[in-house]
């Protein structure tokens, strides 16, 4: 994949509070409309100091790498997740700051996944976008952008506030494995219902420093592997047999997201059981999260979990889906004996799960 960086010319008069690399990957903040007026299209974002004056105003000193085609957040793959873990590794002692500018769609999956890989993480990586395009008047993206930047360079007492990866949007700062997409019409599209949020941006940004992850006294490490052969499986009424066996049989498959109902649990027909036995008997990790938004898996509290419960399915508490896909790629990659990888999916590694 080719990189272009740039330093974007901010115009600092004074000494610059901090240093941010803004990583461009694509999505709606950075569309502009063409020459007939009609039609929005990609810009270069190294222009961005012309479509947003503003920034010479926030005083950071700023530089971009910019994916030199953007990606719709559609078509972001784990390929595009371990090449960000690989930006940040590079770039990781020259920024106090990183912020990554990402489409909608994917961005909570994008935010899990870097959460996992980055081990350690001192510094802010804040996660940015809009449901409005930068060249339209009632965009969100200048706001969005803005605040987002002066996150990645807050400190108190020169010691960074925000040391994880985040996503700003709406006037919220959420942790970005807790965050899930829940709207497409307005500018909250995102919402972190089982973790309350870690700042929120006013006259004045208001960081609730209780919720957000202490400095880590360990090294930094960017990981570069994940493993991807895992599914999600959404239970409903009426699953054919057919089906479920043909999933989560598939050859080679390493692990599965069963997102089952209420507080974990899932039919006890006798076809479905042995379907997840088999599974499991052939190496296969499950793992149970729960439908519901503000959901958390208590796998034995009714029967119809305990029986998942007691074949060794792996309830992961209150994590998210996102979440949970990523956390199991990413176990799953380090290729760890089977006892240590199910300890590490039961173990809240980046704040991602809550665990009593």
């Amino acid at each position: 994949m080719k990189l272009r960086r740039v330093h974007l010319n901010t115009a600092v008069t004074l000494e610059p509070v901090g240093s941010v690399l803004v990583i461009y990957t694509g999505g709606t903040i950075g569309m502009v409309f063409d020459k007939t007026g009609r039609h929005l299209v990609p810009f270069k974002f190294n222009e961005i100091m012309d479509k947003m004056p503003e920034l010479r105003q926030l005083n950071i000193d700023l530089s971009l790498i910019s994916f030199a085609r953007p990606i719709d957040s559609s078509d972001v793959t784990d390929a595009d997740w371990i090449v960000l873990s690989y930006i940040i590794q590079q770039n990781y002692d020259d920024f106090d700051g990183f912020v990554i500018l990402h489409g909608t769609d994917t961005m909570a999956y994008t935010a899990s996944a870097l959460s996992f890989l980055l081990e350690n993480l001192q510094k802010p990586v804040i996660f940015t976008g809009a449901q409005v395009p930068i060249g339209k008047m009632r965009t969100d993206a200048r706001e969005n952008l803005i605040t987002a930047l002066e996150i990645a360079t807050s400190t108190s007492r020169g010691i960074c506030i925000v040391p994880e990866v985040c996503i700003y949007f709406g006037d919220l700062l959420l942790r970005g494995n807790r965050s899930k997409k829940v709207e497409s019409s307005h500018f909250n599209a995102f919402k972190s219902t089982n973790y309350p949020v870690l700042a929120q941006a006013g006259v004045e940004i208001e960081y609730h420093v209780k919720n957000i992850l202490p400095l880590p006294n360990g090294p930094f490490k960017a990981h570069q592997k994940l493993d991807n052969r895992v599914v999600r499986l959404r239970l409903f009424p009426g699953l054919s047999e057919h089906v479920i066996r043909n999933l989560v049989l598939t050859e080679n498959l390493q692990g599965v997201v069963l997102e089952s109902y209420g507080s974990g649990n899932a039919p006890t027909a006798r076809w479905f059981l042995d379907a997840m036995e088999a599974a499991i008997s052939r190496g296969t990790f499950i793992v149970n999260v729960s439908q519901c938004d503000g959901g958390r898996v208590f796998q034995g509290k009714y029967q119809n979990s305990k029986y998942l419960e007691e074949m060794g399915i792996i309830g992961v508490s209150d994590i998210t889906s996102e979440a949970a896909v990523t956390k199991l790629m990413f176990v799953l990659g380090q290729n760890l004996p089977p006892e240590e990888t199910r300890r590490l999916l039961q173990t809240d590694l980046r704040g991602e799960m809550t665990i009593d």
